[in-house]
């Protein structure tokens, strides 16, 4: 007889889905020192052109969650977990051999399938043994731990690349990917139990997607996710430019990065703390309101500084903007899954996939936008919370406070 999911003890089940999940954060973060490096090996003319290493990532991330979502749902979680990291990995031998950004690319964008299988399976996970303010407390602390990756991980890439070529920043993501396969299959038993999965045809597909995007909740705070992660996704590309162009701050990069993504980590933990009390919705709705002030205050200031700040100034605005990112990720996430536990696969599939391909295009135009100061990811960050909050203003019909004892 199929027994589900709880045999894990919660502490270790939180700490294996957050290095999982935290494959993304470190194939994105873990060569940002070296991306100036990887664009002249790779001979990229444009130095804003070396960003899409990290973006095209997210195009395959993107199309990865709409094939593991159905895939886990059919076929169990563990099946598609070890697919996606057999796909990862030979996205990550590509990339050690590329010697042109186009072989680079085509790396990469494996790299975003195969990680698509463990971020879409593991929120499937949680979602098959939790549900509403549990989830969103769970989900609160893995991000918390997830969010000690890319704090770590541009030290870990400024290490390598000090006493190795730069390839071997993704010798460190395949070996990460082999322990966490290895740690998932000999811990995690299956969730899902065979009378819950799903035949995989196209009528099932057709009819599983009209019934996730027909529920309002679920649309809404996929898009407003999709905003707040394009808004992420910009600084992600324009990071390195940034500290190490625009605010002259060296080979401390590593340090300032791991600061802000700390504060990422504080606001998850915090959440996890307060989200049984307070409910999703009012701390949402709070971070909204709290990024689009902050964001445009900070603008205004750093405006009349000719967007060249210091960088005690673009710390308190990253700080406290991140902070209400932070806010944000885990719950958005809880509110968006919340009435697809029935179908957590597709679920976390669909509501993965559209607000990362929402994302990409505001994350790329921003990061393009990059002009040597800081106004553009500012200006882009009040912009598109101002988006996620009309989203979730729509969501609930124009009652955002009023929802959030709901």
């Amino acid at each position: 007889m199929f027994k589900p999911a709880r045999t894990l003890p919660l502490g270790e089940f939180i700490v294996l889905l957050a290095f999982m999940i935290s494959i993304v954060a470190m194939a994105t973060d873990v060569m940002l020192p070296a991306l100036s490096m990887i664009g002249d090996d790779l001979r990229v003319d444009d130095p804003n052109d070396a960003q899409l290493v990290v973006t095209s990532l997210f195009l395959g991330f993107s199309v990865g969650q709409l094939i593991v979502g159905p895939l886990s749902d059919t076929y169990g979680r563990r099946p598609v977990i070890f697919a996606g990291y057999a796909v990862f990995i030979a996205g990550c031998l590509l990339s050690i051999v590329a010697t042109d950004l186009t072989v680079m690319l085509i790396g990469r964008v494996l790299q975003g399938v195969g990680a698509a299988a463990p971020r879409v399976v593991c929120i499937s996970l949680v979602r098959d043994g939790y549900a509403g303010r549990a989830m969103a407390r769970i989900m609160s602390v893995i991000m918390s731990v997830f969010i000690l990756v890319p704090a770590l991980a541009p030290s870990i890439g400024q290490g390598v690349i000090f006493f190795l070529p730069w390839q071997y920043t993704f010798v460190v993501l395949l070996v990460m990917a082999v322990a966490a396969a290895l740690w998932f299959g000999f811990r995690q038993p299956e969730t899902l139990a065979p009378e819950n999965r799903r035949a995989l045809t196209a009528g099932s597909l057709v009819a599983g997607c009209i019934e996730v995007l027909s529920i309002r909740v679920v649309l809404g705070y996929t898009l407003s996710m999709g905003f707040i992660f394009g808004a992420f996704l910009s600084y992600l590309g324009a990071a390195r430019q940034i500290f190490q162009d625009a605010l002259n701050v060296g080979d401390l990069f590593a340090i300032y990065f791991g600061v802000a993504a700390l504060a990422l980590g504080a606001a998850s933990l915090l959440n996890s703390m307060l989200v049984m009390r307070w409910g999703m919705r009012l701390l949402t709705h709070a971070a909204l309101v709290g990024l689009i002030l902050l964001s445009g205050v900070f603008l205004a200031l750093f405006q009349v500084l000719g967007g060249q700040p210091s960088i005690a100034l673009f710390l308190a605005w990253q700080l406290s903007a991140f902070f209400c990112v932070g806010l944000l990720f885990g719950n958005l996430n809880a509110l968006a899954m919340e009435p697809l536990g029935h179908i957590a696969g597709l679920g976390a599939a669909l509501v993965g996939a559209i607000s990362t391909l929402i994302s990409l295009p505001f994350g790329w135009l921003i990061g393009q936008m990059y002009d040597g100061t800081v106004l553009p990811l500012v200006g882009g960050f009040c912009a598109l919370g101002l988006a996620a909050l009309v989203a979730a203003a729509w969501t609930e019909r124009m009652k955002l406070f009023r929802a959030a004892a709901r």
